[in-house]
């Protein structure tokens, strides 16, 4: 039977830096005025921002600039002409974000109704392939898959016509917090601290920044000193405290992160973005500052991975890591960073970072390129597919793909560690197949995470990942044979599978049974006079 053919694997490849910064600080010793004002305005212009974004959705596909530019006019007179350019500008962000939402909604129900379509055709009871799913396991079941099937079409049909018609479905707030207002005791709230966080959330002070203006924000000014003014909407105009309707909160703030950067900007009157956020559960005031930065130039694949590679194994609650050298060699013992993904948002995400920074650190201490596989499961998690595997599914779910890649990308680029990205097929399994059992001894024993890091570093390093299969000793093949060396990084095909040679082998024919065993000249043995000269056969004698 004829080996499945191997799916095409891409290229290593250098991941792109971040494209901007993003640093928080609280803001601290407001006064109880500060936080009356705080919220008067964030209420006002919430409530502007809704009506907007209604207006903006009001509109579907037949948006264009004119009547872009008469939202923003018709919100001026209500705030400002920066304040209008700022809630516009949020609808119209939050609008577009709705329709790739929509559309990735709409290809995770063609993905679900074309499996259970094909899950459906099949008898019941037969069993899949590791590819492929096999038929629903009774009756019972393959009659409430048909039911399944028709809920999915209808979902499925709504939606491609909303998108046809460029509706989308977006809250203000948080659709999960909307829905907790129905279950607040499953929620653990009362209705006033409910209340008290979908106000906060709906609240708007946040301002794009501007190059060439004063401190490179003229609505939500920030000094090199921390010294925050905001310029007040019309309706609140009385409450300021400063010229030309500012308000000057009491508090200053000042940046742990990136202080140096920011200040840099700041005294060069170069463009920063502020956001103002009230967190509810903490009962605190933060400060947000963002600004775009110059896309870093990337070195060349060859030139980051002198030094060797640290390739990096992602996993539900670790990172499986083992250094290989330029020659794609094992190094040293394999290391674990390990996190914790239960718990609350926050709590993942601080999980995450910390396991990661020990992971650059260590890359950045032996100079080494941190090679990661492209992993993209929003396929790998339909329900439809691995049916009653929960827990498959929960793992899978459970592995912090988008946030692990994002992260480390950002961190990697301020330690100055090279990300290398890799094809993620086939790494775990030829991993386990060649790797685990050679990488073995008696005081090691290496996991199928670890060695999947290996063939991680592997492939980056341009290193086909299968070894081949030792030869006989001398004497039972050809002493010039092939060898366990590695096919060249440039060789075609060298992923593929190996050509199987007709003939019998050495090992299953015994010394001296084969035939012609007894004629030396007539055996391939280096250097003997058969290898040198041409052979054919004589012609049969006229008195046979």
């Amino acid at each position: 039977m004829a080996d499945s053919p191997l799916r095409p694997i891409a290229a290593p490849f250098v991941a792109l830096g971040p494209s901007g910064v993003a640093i928080r600080t609280r803001i601290k010793q407001l006064t109880p005025k500060d936080e009356e004002v705080l919220t008067l305005v964030g209420a006002h212009l919430g409530s502007l921002a809704s009506k907007d974004l209604q207006a903006r959705c009001r509109d579907r596909l037949d948006h264009d600039s004119d009547a872009w530019a008469a939202r923003k006019r018709a919100l001026t007179p209500q705030s400002s002409a920066r304040w209008a350019g700022a809630i516009t500008k949020a609808s119209h962000d939050q609008w577009a974000l709705a329709r790739r939402c929509q559309l990735a909604y709409i290809r995770s129900l063609e993905a679900g109704v074309s499996t259970v379509q094909y899950r459906l055709s099949l008898p019941v009871g037969e069993k899949g392939s590791k590819r492929t799913p096999g038929g629903y396991r009774s009756n019972q079941e393959w009659h409430a898959k048909t039911r399944r099937l028709h809920v999915l079409e209808d979902r499925l049909e709504r939606a491609r016509a909303d998108r046809e018609a460029g509706v989308v479905h977006v809250v203000r707030g948080g659709k999960p917090l909307a829905r907790n207002r129905h279950n607040l005791a499953d929620a653990g709230l009362t209705e006033t601290e409910w209340r008290r966080r979908w106000e906060a959330e709906r609240a708007f002070l946040q301002a794009d920044g501007e190059s060439g203006k004063r401190h490179g924000n003229e609505t939500i000014r920030v000094t090199p000193e921390g010294q925050i003014s905001i310029k007040l909407p019309a309706p609140i105009a009385e409450m300021a405290n400063a010229k030309h309707g500012r308000y000057v909160l009491t508090a200053q703030v000042r940046f742990p992160h990136r202080s140096g950067e920011w200040a840099d900007r700041v005294e060069a009157d170069r463009a920063v973005a502020y956001r103002v956020h009230y967190d509810v559960p903490r009962g605190r005031w933060y400060l947000t500052a963002s600004w775009q930065i110059p896309p870093a130039k990337t070195i060349p694949l060859g030139a980051a991975l002198v030094e060797g590679v640290a390739g990096v194994d992602t996993n539900a609650d670790h990172l499986a890591v083992w250094r290989l050298d330029v020659h794609g060699n094992p190094v040293g013992e394999p290391k674990t960073f390990g996190y914790d993904l239960s718990g609350t948002a926050q709590h993942r995400d601080a999980q995450v970072r910390h396991a990661l920074i020990r992971l650059l650190h260590w890359a950045a201490r032996h100079r080494l390129a941190v090679a990661v596989e492209d992993l993209d499961f929003a396929a790998e998690k339909a329900r439809e597919k691995h049916g009653r595997r929960k827990r498959f599914r929960n793992l899978i779910s459970g592995m912090p793909v988008a946030r692990l890649r994002a992260r480390l990308v950002s961190m990697a680029a301020e330690l100055g560690v090279t990300v290398v990205v890799v094809d993620p097929a086939y790494t775990s399994k030829w991993g386990a197949q060649h790797w685990r059992n050679p990488l073995t001894s008696k005081t090691r024993q290496t996991t199928r995470h670890h060695a999947a890091a290996v063939a991680i570093g592997r492939r980056a390093l341009g290193h086909p990942i299968r070894r081949r299969t030792t030869p006989p000793p001398h004497d039972q093949s050809d002493r010039a044979g092939h060898r366990t060396v590695q096919a060249a990084p440039v060789a075609p095909g060298r992923e593929g599978t190996r050509p199987r040679i007709p003939g019998p082998r050495t090992r299953s024919v015994r010394a001296g049974h084969g035939a012609k065993a007894d004629d030396q000249c007539a055996q391939h043995r280096s250097g003997h006079a058969a290898e040198h000269r041409s052979w054919q056969q004589d012609s049969l004698p006229l008195s046979l």
